[in-house]
Formats: structure tokens, sequence, C-alpha cells
């Protein structure tokens, strides 16, 4: 055998390897596209339902949503007719409620002698850090 024929067996077993290698690694790549193929098949199965399941609960909620607003609207023009019931019963009752309690308070003074310009009673309590004392013992507590 002459170095050319050993050279051409050496060249031919290294070839043999890389292409046992490369089935290996086809085969294994093989595999992983068929497991990825199953996921994304899936996937899609139970995405499908769950778009569909999202999409009825966005209908219902934007149902919910147009009742809201109604139920809104309502409200606001009951707040409006209120405002409007209670200026009306303002103006109404207001003047003259205010004419006879100022009448009242009028007849009240020329009757009873009332007069606005006694001074207060002066309290017979001190307050002194935060404790009542009677006005009996007030200067005995300042003093010591």
């Amino acid at each position: 055998m002459t170095g050319g024929e050993v050279a051409g067996i050496l060249v031919a077993v290294f070839w043999a390897i890389l292409v046992s290698f490369l089935a290996v690694v086809l085969v294994r790549l093989a595999q992983t596209l068929r497991a990825t193929t199953r996921l994304v098949a899936d996937v899609t199965e139970q995405a499908v339902p769950l778009l569909a399941d999202a999409s009825a609960t966005v209908r219902s909620a934007q149902n919910q949503l147009d009742r809201v607003d109604a139920i809104a609207s309502d409200v606001q023009e009951v707040t409006s007719n209120a405002s409007a019931l209670s200026s009306t019963v303002a103006s109404t009752f207001g003047g003259p409620l205010v004419k006879v309690a100022a009448f009242g308070y009028g007849v009240r003074r020329a009757l009873g002698g009332d007069r606005g310009d006694k001074p207060d009673r002066p309290s017979r309590r001190t307050v002194i850090v935060g404790r009542t004392v009677p006005k009996a013992r007030r200067g005995r507590n300042l003093k010591g």
C-alpha cells in the first residue's frame, strides 16, 4: 500500500465519520421540527377558543359600559332637575320665611324686653394647663 492509498482511506474514513455525525444532527433536527409543529398546532387549537372567549368578554364589557353611560346620563338629568327644584323652592319660600323669622324675632324682642347689650356672665371655672379649677381655688393654684 502506497502513501496515496493510505491517505485516500483516511479521507474516506473521515468523510464517513462526518456524514454519520451530520446524519445524527439531521435526525435530531427533524425530531425538534416535529415537536415544534405539534406544539404550534396545540397552541393554535387552544388559542382560537380563547380568542373567541376574549371577544365575547369585550362585547359584554361594551354592553355594560353602554348601560353605565345611560345610567350616568339619567343621574345627570335627575341632578339638574333636583337643582332646579331646590332653586324654585328657595326662591318661592325663602323670601317669605326670612321675613316671617325677622318678624318673629322683632315681636320677641318687643314683648320680652330682651336686650342685646347685656354683657355675658363670666364663667365659673377657669382652665389652667388642661384642667378645670373652680373659681374659689384659682388664686391658690396660681401661687404655688
